[in-house]
């Protein structure tokens, strides 16, 4: 009975003082206005791009205030783009390692939340003992050997009376949120990357194969120019001006070459995969459907919506938080402990009346001098806090540059687009022309094969240019935070 009497002895001692936690040093947190600007750019935004008659080459609207999806890749309507997402999402080292430390903040959060509560532990110690003869028997029976059996319930509480605890636990849920966001930003970096990815390794193996075309034209007029020369029909200056032309083309192949190789071990890295594992199919540009409206958030939504910002708000956050726990440190500490048990020969008799005891104290510690220590902690603290606070400005600036360069490629991509198509339709329709008059006899084979070589040239042109309409197509999704707000898939947010 001593232990439960004792018990509502103590709750009563403590009550008062978990009422006086209620005062919590430090700044209150707010978040940080957002931009107060209308657009990203200094002149008026364009509601439109140009159109081109070629692959990829439809108008896009943008639309401010559009909303996104989440598997927002899934408007391209390309069923290998869809695959190479999810086996990303699902195998990624990278998105596992930012999936745990997620799940570690969350645990070092609620781990801190710990502090706010009595610490209760409870010890049970027997022991066998024998004194010397020459004293006297410490029990009230007369025997030099004896057991004893103890037990005891130890309370211990520390009142947060000026919200050190709670402004530290504060920081790590700030801390969580962070890492929480940071999870977010590379869910978004790594769907993006794939795209981005097997876009490129699409328009890499159709520049590789356009170029052996055209290295294939070059050296068919070179063949045709020394027929000529040894015929006396052509200058040594026309040789060796081909030959210049098809060595500058043949340059051209291996550095190609490397690209799509090193492409191919990039998207195989992206896919959890080793190189030797890379896709043995790649992706066909044709095939992709361009997005023909592509959201606009306004600017005042843009920070909520990006989680690199939305992350830097979180550390900031976590480093006004730090303030108040310095400020806590530099002020009185209390301390409140008890104990209560019992002590017996036997186990039975450990709770019998008279066997039983329990001690309350209280303490309270006031920093006196420590060499200025805590001082400089603050300043320390506060000094933290102007740097994310500049961190976070610096991340809102970048953010908002991302968008508006994104925009203005989306612009001159349609633009490079119509011209490269164009010159591709001249060029073929010239090709053609050569080809039939050589044919007819009203040519020569040097006239066709230079208007192939042209052609060639200019397919090359155009599929770089639509590879880049695709790409920065994906990029602007990036830019505005990717749709993670609208994601409800459990599988896709596993570890969230």
């Amino acid at each position: 009975m001593a232990v439960r009497i004792a018990r509502f002895r103590i709750m009563p001692a403590l009550t008062p003082l978990i009422a006086a936690c209620g005062c919590t040093v430090g700044p209150n947190f707010h978040a940080p206005p957002p931009p107060a600007v209308e657009g990203y750019t200094a002149g008026p935004a364009t509601t439109q791009t140009v159109s081109a008659a070629a692959p990829g080459g439809a108008a896009q609207a943008f639309v401010v205030g559009m909303d996104m999806p989440a598997e927002w890749w899934s408007l391209f309507q390309s069923p290998a783009i869809d695959q190479l997402v999810r086996e990303a999402v699902r195998a990624s080292p990278d998105l596992k390692a930012a999936n745990a430390a997620l799940r570690n903040a969350r645990e070092i959060d609620l781990s801190q939340r710990g502090a706010l509560w009595p610490a209760v532990s409870a010890a049970y110690s027997p022991s066998r003992q024998r004194t010397s003869a020459t004293l006297a028997p410490p029990l009230n029976v007369n025997t030099d050997v004896y057991t004893l059996q103890t037990a005891q319930v130890q309370v211990g509480y520390t009142p947060d009376v000026f919200g050190g605890v709670r402004r530290q636990i504060e920081a790590t849920t700030a801390q969580a949120e962070a890492q929480r966001f940071q999870a977010e930003a590379t869910y978004l970096t790594l769907t993006s990357n794939v795209v981005a990815a097997a876009v490129q390794d699409a328009s890499l193996r159709r520049q590789v194969t356009a170029t052996e075309a055209l290295i294939a034209a070059d050296r068919d007029m070179l063949d045709t120019i020394q027929i000529a020369r040894s015929a006396g029909q052509m200058a040594s200056g026309d040789v060796a001006a081909q030959e210049q032309t098809l060595q500058q083309a043949e340059a051209t192949l291996p550095p190609l070459q490397k690209q799509a190789e090193q492409q191919r071990h990039l998207l195989a890295a992206l896919l959890g995969r080793l190189p030797s594992q890379a896709p043995a199919d790649g992706l066909d540009l044709d095939s992709l459907h361009l997005p023909r409206d592509l959201p606009v958030s306004l600017p005042a939504k843009l920070v909520a919506q990006r989680p690199d910002v939305r992350a830097a708000e979180a550390n900031l956050h976590a480093a006004s938080a730090q303030i108040g726990v310095a400020i806590a440190s530099r002020l009185p500490a209390f301390q409140l402990t008890a104990n209560a048990g019992g002590l017996s020969q036997t186990l039975g008799g450990l709770f019998s009346s008279g066997n039983g005891f329990w001690t309350i104290a209280g303490s309270v510690a006031q920093p006196v001098f420590q060499g200025g220590a805590l001082l400089h902690r603050q300043r320390a603290a506060e000094a933290a806090y102007d740097q994310a606070g500049a961190q976070y400005q610096s991340t809102v600036v970048r953010a908002f540059q991302n968008v508006a360069d994104t925009l203005a490629a989306l612009e001159s991509d349609a633009l490079q687009l119509r011209a490269a198509a164009g010159a591709e339709r001249a060029a073929a329709d010239a090709s053609k022309l050569f080809k039939q008059q050589y044919e007819a006899g009203q040519a020569t084979r040097l006239a066709a094969l230079n208007a192939e070589a042209a052609y060639q040239q200019a397919v090359l042109n155009r599929v770089q240019a639509q590879a880049n309409r695709y790409a920065d197509t994906a990029a602007l999704f990036q830019a505005l935070g990717g749709g993670w707000w609208n994601r409800t898939d459990p599988a896709a947010r596993a570890g969230r």
